[in-house]
């Protein structure tokens, strides 16, 4: 089993490497040498399916970390001669790269970025009739942004050629946009990943190449991005720059984008808008009354009584929404939002709503303008304290699957709520594509499903928890979204379940400081199998130390066969991480947890 892999690429800037299986050390050299012109696999007649070889990043200048967890680099004479062999009890027994153009060793690393450093080799492996599959990882992409000429080749034994994968920029850099990244880069079709700006944590992963000087804002310079990159899919993961329009743009240029227009997402931009379209083709929630007067607002509430809930109209980043117990609590937020004007443009008009009684669940559908299919259920954690306490955040933990959600129940939100709204945009004239998330309460009176609002993105962190369980191509799935092709596609996903605890800055949702450092990450996360920590708002200092930088900074998630079990191996991980300067709920799916016990 053989691969013949060419590369052309004037000037990169590479490193030539050695391994010693004793210490596993990492030496290099700023040589610009040649690419390797010939690469050979063999492997015994055990194969892994998507077996990663010689994953690797190198983050900072001087800070080198090896991600091959757990492998031993066997070095002999055949290393001075450019050749490298690879033996692991969890890969193939022999890997053998060679590179008669170059007196160096490359093992196919590459320079990526001004911030840090990024493989460009990465192999899978799939097992069915020893054939080898070849997922290239975004090796133009210095040579583009210098304007130089590449070509990349693959080719399977018999000469025949390899097809070629596609390449996919995610937008953001919250924990989110990790979590897309981490599961797209593990799609079969994917030959690599971008994420503009992305995070320090995100680039160091290996999850996806940050591009921090690429303003996402300009659509014109998004788009020029991906036509000189060859992207062949953009998914856009906060809901601002649905809203200000860039999928339209991007469509416009004929690159398929993953997400509604700016029309279709006045669904999250506009809860006034969301409303009337449920009053129009009769989706279920509650009933509700918008105001662009304070007084008005008031004169409404004092009618209605309490609790009751107050909403800005726009966007708020997921703080516009009070549930009052008192009605000096309701007139504290009417005045807020309409009188002294904390969110802007986003509290100039307020939806008032009656109060709903039961538990919330998150609700995913993929769209592609005329179908929808369900995603697996979630369940977040808005409040910030343990018990569901303080005020409201973006949220503070999930979990999958949601308990609450029979499959019957999953059945009655399609038909009653997300049919009944993709038709409804689609009859009027705004067809929505992309990801459909609806905030569901089933209502503890009835016991049917009521909407609480929609958002037009992958919840963040619901999407954390669903990334980990998602087991189908995620790239090719949100193409046939993007194609309208939805029809038909069924999507696989893990038995177990996943929590994630998101660790915050102390002050959050309020004022809090940023620049602590955060210690013990790596050994964190390889002391928990199944673990995974997701970045949503980390940089790097100076000295190439993990530094906090947002409210929100960390999504640690793990797995397990129950959610209990999820819930045990995440918190393990938490505990782990050293970090005086964050706290977290110490309860996250505790839900799930009393109905697993009282079974």
């Amino acid at each position: 089993m053989a691969a013949c892999c060419c590369y052309s690429s004037s000037n990169a800037a590479i490193f030539s490497s050695s391994y010693s299986s004793t210490e596993s050390s990492f030496t290099h050299n700023d040589a610009p040498i040649l690419s390797p012109t010939r690469v050979s696999f063999s492997s015994s007649s055990s194969l892994l399916h998507s077996s990663r070889l010689g994953s690797a990043v190198v983050s900072g200048k001087s800070k080198f970390q090896d991600c091959v967890k757990n492998a031993g680099f066997a070095s002999s004479s055949a290393a001075q001669s450019s050749q490298t062999h690879y033996n692991s009890s969890s890969s193939p027994t022999h890997l053998s790269f060679s590179a008669s153009s170059s007196p160096h060793s490359r093992l196919g690393f590459r320079v990526y970025g001004a911030l840090g450093f990024k493989v460009c080799w990465d192999a899978g492996f799939a097992d069915s009739s020893s054939s080898l599959r070849t997922n290239r990882l975004l090796h133009a992409h210095e040579a583009a942004a210098a304007n130089q000429d590449t070509q990349f080749v693959a080719e399977l034994d018999g000469g025949e050629p390899v097809q070629e994968g596609v390449v996919v920029l995610v937008i953001g850099g919250g924990g989110r946009e990790h979590a897309l990244c981490y599961g797209l880069q593990r799609s079969a079709s994917c030959d690599g990943v971008f994420c503009a700006p992305g995070n320090a944590g995100i680039a160091t992963s290996g999850d996806a190449i940050c591009i921090t000087d690429l303003d996402v804002a300009d659509s014109n310079s998004v788009v020029f991005f991906c036509q000189q990159r060859g992207v062949g899919l953009v998914v856009v993961g906060p809901e601002a720059p649905l809203v200000a329009g860039l999928v339209d743009d991007l469509t416009s240029a004929g690159i398929p984008a993953f997400g509604p227009s700016a029309a279709a997402a006045a669904l999250e931009g506009s809860k006034d808008f969301m409303k009337r379209l449920c009053d129009k083709y009769d989706i279920p929630t509650a009933k509700y009354h918008s105001f662009t007067e304070a007084e008005n607002a008031k004169k409404y509430i004092q009618e209605q009584g309490v609790p009751i809930v107050v909403k800005a109209d726009g966007l708020a980043a997921g703080k516009g929404v009070v549930v009052a117990l008192t009605l000096e609590e309701a007139f504290e937020a009417v005045d807020s939002m309409l009188v002294r004007s904390e969110f802007g443009s986003a509290g100039g008009m307020v939806v008032v709503e009656e109060f709903l009684d039961g538990e919330e669940v998150s609700f995913f559908a993929l769209v592609d303008g005329e179908n929808a299919i369900p995603l697996v259920s979630a369940q977040d954690h808005k409040r910030v304290g343990d018990g569901d306490t303080g005020p409201n955040t973006g949220g503070m933990g999930a979990y999958s699957p949601a308990p609450v959600l029979s499959p019957e129940l999953e059945k009655q939100v399609m038909e009653s709520i997300i049919y009944p709204t993709v038709k409804g945009m689609a009859a009027d004239g705004c067809r929505y594509v992309g990801v459909l998330y609806a905030g569901v309460i089933i209502e503890t009176k009835t016991g049917l499903p009521k909407l609480l609002e929609y958002n037009v993105r992958f919840g963040d962190p619901e999407c954390q928890v669903l990334m980990m369980r998602f087991q189908s191509d995620l790239v090719q799935v949100l193409l046939a979204a993007c194609k309208g092709k939805l029809k038909g596609v069924h999507l696989q996903w893990a038995d177990d379940s996943a929590l994630v605890v998101v660790m915050a800055s102390i002050g959050y949702p309020g004022s809090y400081s940023k620049g602590s450092k955060i210690g013990n990450l790596d050994a964190a996360e390889l002391s928990t199998p199944g673990a995974k920590i997701f970045h949503a708002g980390t940089a790097l200092d100076s000295e190439g130390n993990i530094v906090a930088t947002g409210g929100r900074v960390l999504g640690v998630t793990a797995i397990g066969r129950d959610v209990a079990e999820a819930q045990q191996n995440a918190y393990q991980v938490v505990d782990q991480i050293d970090w005086p300067e964050g706290f977290n709920r110490h309860d996250i799916g505790w839900r799930a947890v009393s109905r697993l016990q009282k079974v």
